[in-house]
C-alpha cells in the first residue's frame, strides 16, 4: 500500500537522532509552537515558501521548486532514501527515525513507514512531542522500536505560554507508554531561564522517577544554531539573545539527573 505525506527534509548519517547511524525523515506540521523550536521550518502543516535553501536533502524531482519547504511524498519515495543506507544501519546498530514537527499529524503515512521498515527488519525510532491521541501510540507501538519523547515543562500554565499547548495529554501519554515497555528515550530540553530552573528540574527529576521503565534520558542543551533559519523564513525568534549553558551547568544537571540511575546523555 502506498501513503502519501508531507515532509521537509531527510538527513542522513544522523547520530543525535537514536542508537546508531540513522536517517531521520522530518515530517512537516507541529502542534505545538516552541519559543525555542531549532526547526522552525517544521510547524506549519502545508508547503512554505522562502529566500533561499534550508534542507540537505536532494530529491530526484523534475521541476522542483528549491524556494519552497514542504513537498508531498509517497511511501515508495521516502523507503527509496532509507534503503540506501541499510548498510550504515546494519554496521553501527542504527536505523530510521521519523522526526518533525510531530510525525503523529501523520498517522497514516507513519503507520506505513513503520509497517514497511519492519518488514525488512530496520530499526525504527519515533521523535515525538508526546501531544497525540494515546489510540495513535498503541497503533504504533508493535512497529516502533524507541519513542524520542520530548518532556519540556511541568507546570501546565508555563507550558501553554512557552510552547502554546497544555502538557496534561503529553505527560498521561508518557506514563501510558512507559507503562507498556522499556521503549522510551526521554529527551529534555534546556533552555536557560525557561526550562532550566530549579523548580521545573526538581520537578522533572520527582515526575521522572514516579515512571515505571525509562530506557534513557538525553539531555538536550539550547544551542544558536536555528538563529539563521528564522531570519531567512522570515519568522519571529523570540530568543535571539539567549546565551547557552557553560561546561558547569551542564555538569550540575548531569548529577542531577545520574541519581535517576537511567543511562545518561548530552545531546541527543
Amino acid at each position: 500500500m502506498q501513503v502519501s505525506g508531507l515532509i521537509f527534509d531527510i538527513k542522513k548519517y544522523s547520530i543525535n537522532d537514536g542508537p546508531g547511524i540513522r536517517t531521520t525523515i522530518f515530517f512537516k506540521g507541529c502542534p505545538l509552537n516552541c519559543w525555542w523550536c531549532h526547526n522552525p521550518e517544521s510547524r506549519a502543516s502545508e508547503p512554505e515558501e522562502f529566500s533561499g535553501r534550508l534542507s540537505r536533502w536532494n530529491p530526484d524531482f523534475e521541476n522542483m521548486n528549491r524556494n519552497v519547504v514542504g513537498r508531498k511524498v509517497t511511501t515508495a519515495n521516502v523507503m527509496k532514501e532509507i534503503e540506501k543506507d541499510i548498510p550504515f544501519y546494519q554496521q553501527s546498530k542504527g536505523g530510521v527515525t521519523f522526526s518533525g514537527g510531530e510525525p503523529m499529524l501523520q498517522i497514516d503515512f507513519l503507520s506505513c513507514l513503520l509497517e514497511k521498515c519492519k518488514l525488512i527488519d530496520i530499526n525504527t525510532a519515533v521523535d515525538t512531542t508526546g501531544y497525540s491521541d494515546y489510540k495513535n501510540y498503541e497503533r504504533i507501538y508493535e512497529t516502533t522500536d524507541y519513542f524520542l519523547y520530548d518532556l519540556k515543562l511541568m507546570d501546565d500554565h508555563e507550558h501553554i505560554k512557552y510552547t502554546g499547548a497544555s502538557n496534561k495529554i503529553i505527560h498521561e501519554n508518557l506514563r501510558r507508554l512507559t507503562s507498556a515497555g522499556n521503549k522510551v528515550i526521554l529527551r529534555i530540553p534546556i533552555i536557560p531561564t525557561i526550562t532550566n530552573t530549579s523548580k521545573n528540574i526538581d520537578e522533572m527529576v520527582n515526575f521522572i522517577s514516579s515512571l515505571e521503565k525509562v530506557r534513557e534520558i538525553d539531555l538536550l542543551p539550547f544551542h544558536k544554531s536555528a538563529n539563521s533559519k528564522y531570519e531567512k523564513m522570515k519568522k519571529e525568534n523570540k530568543l535571539p539573545n539567549l546565551v547557552p549553558l557553560n561546561e558547569e551547568e551542564i555538569e550540575f544537571l548531569r548529577e542531577k539527573f545520574s541519581k535517576l540511575g537511567y543511562p545518561l546523555k548530552i545531546g541527543g
